[in-house]
């Protein structure tokens, strides 16, 4: 959910048109959203503008019988974004004003900044249309230098901004006693993005065009007042981010993640996923006694998806019988220290159809993006794909008899993942007998090698290497296995 924060105080001639026009970026570039209005004790007909429109379009409107001002009613509308939300890691606010100036097509490039991992976007003012005063352009220009808050964003007054919803209830840690913002006018702008900046991992900016040409109604800051104020706030605004900044790093060291940061970046990180670059297991496909095709799981190398250091791993099969032929390759990004899914491919070529689908999955967000569609979806808290399965069931207890349950999978409809112990018993593969653990994997309404339809058995090692030793498993024409041909596991010999 999108939430729109409008503050509004007499903008009845504009508001509606900018209302109208959030309406228009939503409905051309899909997202669910709502808009939240706060008429600030209008005196020029803009609550009757607010009721009429409130009545065609998803807007909600909040009411001050006596002027607040600009940093009360902004404050007001974030912290009720933040109470309907009931997903605010994947939820987000954007801050605009209903005068025109913010161009609200710009919404549309936020939004897809946010869902490709940032935190809090700023829209930075590159270009003004339309003409204004010299002391209202020079005081525009010089307030920002005066306001820095530290974060990368040169125009801290802008006042245009989307944000993640965890990032402002990472802010508001002291609740309503505790006033987010206590200064005003552009000043209250930098000392959000302040406060926010502190508690966002990731930062970007966009540039958007100031339509002063749009304005109905002349400037009711004085320039030279608002440089002033601006003056006075430097020093609040700056200790206003020190001090979110040692809270954040007081919870963080609370809760031992600076310790992982650490370890991050010196390399000393105790990796999840076990298995090391260059893992290689071969396989021979069999229908009955007829030889069908190969198949390999490999661990291809460390990349770096979204920002975070990641395992690429694959497997692919190949083969056919007489008109079948299949050529399927799966491979997922796995964080090297959490192992939880990044990214996700799937390449098939089956009876001369081929399918082709990769999805950005982003868990510390709670979403992920089918690449080619803009539309996002909720994934769960520890995503997994089926490539990643594949191999995170080697790293699990298993005991013979149980069946275990896992709402791991990466798309919250296909859960729980049932993984069901079947049996042990000894196989002859790759030169050797093994003793192995024979286990039943099933996702519901999946393809491939784990759906449900395909009764697939995997054979896993029964030692601490849990090699995937066979997979069994039914396709179209008939049942298929796929035995162990050899193996090559850097750091371990081969017997």
């Amino acid at each position: 959910m999108i939430y729109v924060c409008v503050p509004v105080h007499n903008e009845a001639r504009t508001v509606g048109l900018v209302l109208w026009k959030v309406r228009q970026v939503f409905t051309a570039f899909e997202r669910e959203y709502q808009i939240i209005a706060c008429d600030d004790a209008s005196t020029d007909g803009s609550a009757d503008v607010l009721a009429s429109y409130a009545r065609v379009l998803p807007l909600t409107v909040i009411h001050h019988p006596s002027r607040q001002g600009y940093a009360k009613s902004l404050e007001e509308l974030l912290r009720v974004a933040l109470q309907r939300t009931d997903r605010p890691k994947r939820d987000c606010a954007i801050t605009l004003h209903a005068d025109f100036v913010h161009a609200p097509e710009t919404m549309e490039e936020m939004v897809k900044r946010l869902e490709s991992g940032a935190d809090l976007v700023v829209a930075e003012q590159y270009r003004a249309q339309g003409t204004r005063s010299w002391p209202e352009r020079w005081a525009r220009q010089w307030a920002p230098r005066l306001l820095r808050v530290g974060v990368g964003v040169k125009d801290s007054i802008s006042g245009f901004l989307a944000l993640r919803l965890v990032v402002l209830r990472q802010a508001t840690r002291n609740g309503a006693a505790s006033p987010l913002l206590a200064t005003e006018g552009w000043a209250a702008n930098a000392e959000l993005l302040a406060r926010l900046g502190a508690n966002a991992r990731r930062i970007e900016v966009v540039s958007s065009a100031a339509r002063y040409d749009l304005k109905q109604r002349p400037s009711r800051s004085n320039p030279w007042q608002q440089l002033l104020a601006a003056w006075r706030a430097r020093s609040l605004i700056s200790a206003a981010r020190k001090a979110a900044t040692m809270v954040v790093l007081a919870l963080l060291a609370a809760t031992g993640a600076l310790g992982a940061q650490d370890h991050v970046c010196t390399g000393n990180m105790v990796s999840a996923v076990p298995f090391p670059v260059g893992e290689r297991l071969s396989f021979n496909a069999k229908y009955g006694i007829f030889n069908v095709g190969s198949a390999a799981m490999e661990v291809m190398g460390i990349d770096t998806v979204h920002n975070v250091e990641a395992v690429h791993i694959r497997f692919r099969i190949s083969g056919g019988a007489l008109w079948y032929h299949l050529d399927q390759t799966i491979e997922s990004w796995v964080g090297r220290y959490d192992f939880r899914s990044r990214r996700f491919s799937s390449v098939q070529d089956e009876r001369d159809r081929h399918r082709e689908r990769q999805y950005e999955i982003f868990p510390d967000s709670g979403f992920y993006r089918e690449v080619g569609r803009d539309t996002t979806f909720a994934t769960v808290l520890e995503p997994l794909d089926d490539a990643a399965f594949l191999y995170w069931i080697r790293t699990v207890p298993l005991d013979v008899g149980k069946k275990y349950e896992y709402a791991r999978y990466f798309r919250p409809d296909r859960n729980p993942v049932i993984i069901e112990v079947v049996r042990r018993e000894r196989v002859s593969v790759a030169g050797k007998k093994w003793r192995a653990l024979v286990v039943r994997p099933k996702i519901p309404q999946a393809r491939g090698i784990f759906a449900e339809k395909s009764e697939t058995l995997i054979w896993l090692s029964d030692d601490a290497q849990r090699l995937v030793l066979a997979i069994q498993s039914k396709f179209s024409f008939g049942q298929v296995t796929l035995k162990l041909k050899d193996y090559v596991v850097p750091g371990v010999a081969q017997p």
